[in-house]
């Protein structure tokens, strides 16, 4: 049901959207060899299914990558999360001359991840295209500004499966430099494994989702939450207000908070649209003073903006009693890790501009700073590549958490510390 309301919406609005093999899928999906509509589509795909099945993320979004780029007629890019468009395309920026010459001759080289049978299994499906290897070239040796609608000049819209939280970040990088001048359509609202939403406007610059009564049973609590809340139900909802989700997902399992805060945007007929706007679970608060990561995100892109050529690629924040002893010896602060494109370096003075939009931006923690109860914040640029490792790491196609709380993963990141 919700994939053909996916579908008719994305025909709807762009008409060459389900041609024959003119979708191109990036996807890393263990253990699942379905499309993200939940169904299998071979009509439509003009990538392998079965790859994406396999248990190395880099190597299944290389080889997908590859097979998208022999396919010039391309329509639709489609991703189960933003970030695997993103790490697909910086594999693209890393290894675009070795990718024209598998392209030219017809041949898939042997790479780590990708076992033997299966890689002589995909390479049958392969022939030698010299002169769209000739195009790749040529379009990556101008840069990579704009690269996916000069390497695709036919494609309509880029389709993710999510848009919002943590995936925010890869969709305004994306839009900023790779994918230039095309719109994003994320498609379903899912949480908890539950399908609660669908977006009927593929073409609107923010993801809108109708919430379908049938498919799990919603209430909803005030945000800011009240002494003794009320769960209220969909006819009860007002426009503008912000709500906490509650699901019970299919008939017997248990009803619970999702940590889910949803904005409603208005309503389609009777039933409300809403926006996903926070995860409530991710939080930083190191004295109480519980600064929101989509808030952190606001901050950290003011600050970004006082680093003259500086380009936001990705970041983790955590609390310093992560790190235990080699936080130093000063009080309970956070320690964030960035990946910069455009500057290798920071000064003492702007580094500090993140702890100071911090202190402008949330009283409570300036209050703490100027006791001296929370100590000032450590930056930290980590290498190119160091978080597309980390995802790879997570072993799960799900999206990765901006406040960093699991200690292997926290070491992985600071071996890649550059300064």
């Amino acid at each position: 049901q919700g994939s053909l309301l996916y579908l008719d919406a994305l025909g709807a609005a762009f008409p060459r959207a389900l041609s024959h093999r003119g979708t191109a899928l990036l996807r890393w999906s263990p253990g699942c060899r379905r499309a993200p509509t939940g169904w299998p589509l071979p009509t439509l795909y003009c990538t392998p299914a079965a790859v994406g099945a396999l248990p190395s993320r880099s190597a299944v979004l290389r080889v997908q990558l590859l097979f998208a780029l022999r396919q010039r007629a391309l329509n639709v890019l489609e991703a189960g999360l933003a970030a695997e468009l993103h790490d697909a395309l910086a594999v693209l920026r890393a290894e675009w001359p070795q990718m024209a010459q598998e392209l030219a001759l017809g041949r898939l080289r042997a790479q780590p991840g990708l076992p033997e049978a299966v890689r002589s299994q995909l390479q049958a499906l392969l022939t030698p295209d010299a002169v769209r290897a000739a195009e790749l070239r040529t379009e990556c040796a101008r840069g990579f500004e704009g690269i996916v609608r000069r390497l695709w000049p036919q494609l309509e819209v880029v389709v993710v499966g999510s848009a919002h939280g943590t995936e925010r970040l890869y969709c305004d990088t994306l839009r900023q430099a790779d994918c230039q001048g095309l719109p994003f359509y994320c498609p379903f609202y899912q949480v908890a494994g539950a399908l609660l939403g669908v977006n009927l406007w593929p073409e609107e610059p923010v993801s809108q989702f109708l919430l379908c009564p049938d498919w799990a049973f919603c209430e909803f609590l005030p945000y800011p939450a009240e002494e003794e809340p009320r769960t209220m139900l969909l006819d009860e909802l007002w426009e503008g207000r912000e709500y906490g989700l509650v699901v019970t997902a299919q008939p017997g399992e248990y009803r619970c908070r999702t940590g889910e805060v949803l904005r409603v945007a208005g309503f389609h007929k009777q039933c409300p649209m809403v926006e996903p706007v926070r995860r409530e679970s991710q939080k930083l608060s190191v004295r109480g003073e519980s600064i929101p990561e989509d808030q952190f995100y606001q901050s950290l892109c003011r600050a970004l903006g006082m680093w003259p050529g500086a380009r936001l690629v990705d970041y983790v924040c955590v609390e310093s009693s992560l790190l235990g002893d080699s936080s130093g010896p000063c009080a309970p602060h956070y320690e964030v890790f960035v990946e910069l494109q455009g500057l290798r370096d920071l000064s003492e003075g702007q580094r500090y501009k993140l702890d100071q939009c911090l202190q402008e931006d949330f009283p409570v923690y300036k209050s703490f700073r100027f006791k001296g109860s929370i100590g000032p914040l450590h930056l930290h640029l980590v290498g190119s590549g160091a978080f597309a490792r980390l995802r790879e790491a997570l072993g799960s196609p799900v999206p990765m958490p901006r406040v960093l709380r699991e200690e292997k993963l926290l070491r992985l990141i600071q071996g890649s510390v550059i300064s």
